[in-house]
């Protein structure tokens, strides 16, 4: 079988290696999509902080049940569409013992401090399987593990209902949080970015509040979207200072601002605004596997993917697709890498 292992920073080596049985527990997955992720693009500039080389990169796919090894108990059949966590846990540090595997003390993510599904076979532990229905495309099947860390913030948040909510950042990841606020009830979502493009994405995705914030302040957005209403939950997804400094400034006093984004450098934030306002700073991290179903249910019904898929890219155009993503960055979102079939 061919994988793509990336043995350093902006080059990746495609070689031909035997391919493994599964192993006690373990099914093999033949790959057939994989999504290209932020954090996979820091991999590719050498700016991912844990994140050690060679590494065959790879976490958002969707797959075909190809074998299953020894010792799986009710596994899915031959055939069947999955897609899988990347986590691999302790499970007995005291986050673990929680039932919070995604914030395990010795958490390892594949594709990142472990080998990841970049690869036409890949064999996972049977219990991280997700099984996918059978009428998903693979762009659907490669979307469930962004959508589940959208699916994990707004469950952080609590309660949307009736709320306003600002989503900082209209990524692919603040996307699918304003789209996921929405079908959670929230009264009004307004989602900002300095790209026009990822704004008008936003608005064929169904956000009808896309402001751009070279062009007015947040505090001016909200204004003309909440009136006097104001909004009391932001979702902080761009990593950057300013938009997190704006939050904490706008939103409402006893209001949430919720960390989702990377920050490459330490962010200053004004504590004294912060406490004198009661406003809650949390972060989310990743997900949980009720998230992943949660993922699964909502891309069966309710959510718009198809204006965030950019370009397709072949397996062995997997440098080129890197390279697609500098070049455009502005006027792109999703990329996917296809596996032979």
């Amino acid at each position: 079988m061919k994988q793509a292992v990336m043995e350093k920073p902006g080059s990746i080596r495609f070689e031909d290696v035997s391919e493994i049985l599964p192993g006690v527990g373990e099914v093999r997955i033949h790959v057939q999509q994989i999504g290209i992720c932020g954090s996979d693009i820091h991999v590719w500039h050498g700016s991912h902080p844990f994140t050690p080389y060679p590494v065959i990169q790879g976490h958002e796919f969707m797959g075909i049940v190809e074998a299953i090894g020894p010792g799986v108990e009710n596994a899915p059949p031959v055939g069947t569409k999955v897609t899988a966590l990347p986590q691999i846990v302790c499970g007995h540090c005291n986050p673990c013992k929680k039932g919070r595997f995604n914030i395990c003390e010795n958490l390892k993510v594949r594709g990142f401090q472990a080998d990841g599904c970049g690869r036409e076979y890949y064999n996972i532990p049977a219990e991280r399987l997700v099984i996918l229905p059978d009428n998903f495309s693979a762009d659907q099947g490669a979307f469930v593990e962004p959508v589940s860390v959208a699916v994990h913030s707004c469950d952080r948040a609590g309660d949307l209902s009736g709320r306003n909510v600002v989503v900082l950042g209209a990524g692919t990841i603040g996307n699918l949080i304003a789209q996921v606020a929405k079908v959670r009830g929230a009264a009004k979502v307004l989602i900002t970015d300095i790209a026009g493009y990822r704004l008008e994405i936003a608005r064929q995705c169904g956000v009808e509040y896309a402001i751009n914030t070279t062009r007015e302040s947040l505090k001016e957005a909200t204004t003309a979207a909440f009136g006097a209403d104001g909004f009391d939950i932001a979702f902080e997804a761009t990593g950057v200072e300013a938009s997190l400094s704006s939050a904490v400034k706008s939103i409402e006093k006893g209001g949430m601002v919720l960390i989702v984004g990377v920050y490459g450098k330490p962010p200053v934030v004004d504590m004294a605004v912060v406490g004198e306002h009661e406003i809650v700073l949390a972060g989310s991290m990743m997900y949980w596997r009720e998230d992943w179903e949660n993922a699964v249910k909502l891309l069966a019904s309710s959510l718009a993917i198809a204006p965030l898929v950019s370009r397709h890219f072949s397996f062995a155009e997997w440098p080129e697709a890197y390279r697609y993503i500098d070049t455009n960055g502005a006027s792109t979102m999703k990329v996917m890498v296809d596996l032979p079939a």
